[in-house]
């Protein structure tokens, strides 16, 4: 599924939307280049799964993961800085990948191997200085799931 987000309030109206629909255990990957938008549209997910406050969503670069409370705990992960998919895997993402929380992945292609089958991937591309393209691939029939019902939602 491919969106056409035209500016900063369609893509926090998108990220709310997905986060109401997200369950235990989903785990969202997302890719695109530097100031693509995936810190954004992670504060817009954690808002919609109900974070008390989505100003103090940033992104972890330094940290590598930031938690924060809400109707399902978020995960929040950023590879950029790491190594490869074996550094990402001794952060012992495997146990937060199988709790009851949502995971967040920024900079996941550089991570793939050790992402589960089933994930939902969004692919955010710069089209100008405030329009992007998000590419969705959900993989999993939760996730396909998922997509029909943002499909609806739109």
């Amino acid at each position: 599924m491919t969106l056409d987000i035209p500016d900063l309030a369609e893509t926090e109206a998108f990220g709310r939307r997905l986060g109401e629909l997200l369950f235990p255990g989903a785990v969202i990957a997302l890719v695109g280049q530097l100031g693509a938008g995936k810190t954004h549209l992670t504060r817009a997910v954690a808002e919609g799964l109900g974070v008390r406050n989505p100003a103090a969503v940033n992104s972890p670069t330094f940290v590598l993961i930031q938690e924060y409370p809400a109707r399902l705990p978020i995960y929040h992960f950023d590879a950029y800085r790491l190594s490869g998919a074996r550094e990402f895997a001794e952060l012992g993402v495997d146990e937060y990948f199988r709790g009851d929380g949502v995971c967040l992945v920024e900079w996941a292609d550089k991570v793939e191997v050790t992402l589960p089958v089933e994930h939902l991937r969004i692919e955010i591309a710069i089209v100008d200085e405030n329009r992007r393209l998000f590419e969705l691939k959900a993989t999993g029939e939760r996730y396909e799931q998922l997509l029909a019902s943002l499909r609806v939602a739109k």
